[in-house]
């Protein structure tokens, strides 16, 4: 996510807090530097000059002396960056009364799969959640929202012979009542037309919407700005998500564009699978752009992608002094949902500058061997998971797993002795053995029993 400035970012925080001078050539060098990154992730030009003249200025400044000098320009880069991405604007909620969020956008920009998105943000948060398909105008609109529903477990109401949205709506009325939060699916179109709009009142009019959100992909750029300034002329939108944040350079466009059209972005689609949505906080976004890390966002998808039955059979086995393998599958599981190594170190604190040290090569090893730990344990009877013990007797049993997950007879002996550390690491932790244990502390084990004595080899 915005790779090529990040980089940039980082090393002229670098070279302005290690120069021994700032003198003219080094202050253009940078400056021409953030330049060249920040209209490169499609910031708009005139805001980009104003910002970098900034900088210049306040280096070049004689009243400002010595380290507080450099202190002055760090902030100030730091101030400026946070100013254009706007401000955060978390979506009021009340699990007491029924919430409806009105999804609108173009064609193409993610809206549906956007709405299967929030489902499980909030579903996992204990909201009672369901959707309702209102587009009747695009071929298969109501058949892809209800599949993306299905797969989550969360109730879908279409009508695939209905071409009058209010219609749909009235029809399923008083089903709706039984749910506090509503997902509204609404038509797109190429453009926002006259047609369009009627619709759009007239939906937003009947259902009453707590948030009416605008879903657009970042790779529009600057284009964002006309298209959010637009829909909030005719419809009042409260908040944008932009999704495809994970797959694009243009994300700085459109971040700064919906600043600079006083329209907050809420959420951030980063990937195509449920749970990567993420709340957007431009705080926690500039301190991922700086190498610091995210942790809040980190926090947030453990929690979207936890399974809460899991967790507590989990912590059941503990209080017995023991974790079984199915546990540990459980936890790898769950690191893989989180996404790629170079993803999870990204937002981890303190993690920046390890990360840079750490090849592609040796994070797709680490990636690798966790999923052959996984697939090694699919590959097992009952018996045997909750027995592992008897795998070091039998070398036959050995290789039908390795055969079987596709991996190797030395994978699973190290599955194995990495097992038995595991439990003697739990028995010789009484907070542990007592149950003591919360969905942060289980990711903590997952990433250590995927170690031998380093993560990583340096």
């Amino acid at each position: 996510m915005l790779d090529k400035l990040s980089s940039t970012i980082k090393k002229a925080t670098d070279k302005i807090a290690n120069a021994v001078f700032l003198d003219k050539r080094l202050v253009d060098e940078i400056v021409k530097d953030l330049q060249r990154a920040l209209i490169e992730a499609d910031v708009n030009v005139p805001l980009v000059l104003e910002i970098t003249q900034k900088i210049k200025r306040a280096s070049l400044d004689e009243r400002i002396k010595g380290v507080e000098k450099k202190e002055h320009i760090i902030k100030l880069l730091h101030d400026e960056l946070l100013s254009i991405l706007g401000e955060s604007k978390p979506l009021q909620l009340s699990s007491k009364k029924q919430n409806a969020f009105m999804m609108l956008g173009l064609y193409g920009a993610g809206k549906t799969t956007s709405i299967s998105k929030l489902a499980l943000y909030y579903s996992k948060r204990g909201f009672n959640v369901c959707a309702i398909g209102l587009d009747v105008h695009r071929p298969a609109a109501s058949e892809q929202l209800k599949q993306l529903c299905d797969k989550l477990n969360i109730p879908a109401f279409i009508d695939k012979e209905e071409k009058d949205p209010i219609k749909i709506w009235k029809k399923y009325e008083s089903e709706l009542k039984k749910y506090n939060l509503i997902l509204i699916d609404t038509a797109g179109r190429d453009a926002l037309d006259k047609s369009l709009i009627s619709e759009i009142k007239e939906i937003s009019k009947i259902s009453k919407p707590s948030e009416t959100l605008l879903v657009i992909p970042a790779d529009i750029g600057q284009t964002a700005k006309k298209q959010t300034q637009v829909f909030k002329e005719a419809v009042n939108i409260t908040g944008v998500i932009i999704t495809r944040m994970d797959s694009t350079a243009k994300a700085g466009g459109a971040l700064t564009a919906c600043a600079e059209a006083k329209v907050p972005v809420v959420f951030i689609g980063t990937g195509e699978k449920p749970h990567d949505l993420e709340l957007f906080n431009p705080s926690a976004f500039l301190s991922r752009l700086l190498g610091m890390g995210d942790l809040q966002s980190l926090i947030e998808k453990i929690h979207t992608i936890s399974d809460e039955k899991a967790l507590k059979q989990t912590q059941k086995n503990l209080e017995s002094g023991k974790l079984t393998l199915k546990d540990v599958q459980a936890q790898l599981e769950s690191m893989e949902s989180l996404g790629s190594m170079d993803k999870i170190l990204s937002v981890l604190p303190g993690m920046g500058k390890v990360k840079e040290k750490i090849s592609s090569e040796q994070l797709e090893t680490q990636q690798k061997k966790m999923k052959n730990y996984k697939n090694a344990i699919s590959s097992m009877t009952k018996e045997e998971i909750e027995n592992p013990e008897i795998l070091e007797k039998q070398t036959s049993r050995l290789s039908r797993i390795a055969k079987g997950s596709g991996t190797s007879t030395t994978d699973v002996r190290n599955l194995i002795k990495q097992y038995k550390m595991l439990n003697e690491m739990i028995k010789s932790q009484s907070g542990l053995s007592e149950g003591k244990l919360d969905q942060k502390t289980l990711m903590k084990m997952a990433r250590k029993f995927g170690k031998n004595k380093k993560m990583f080899r340096m």
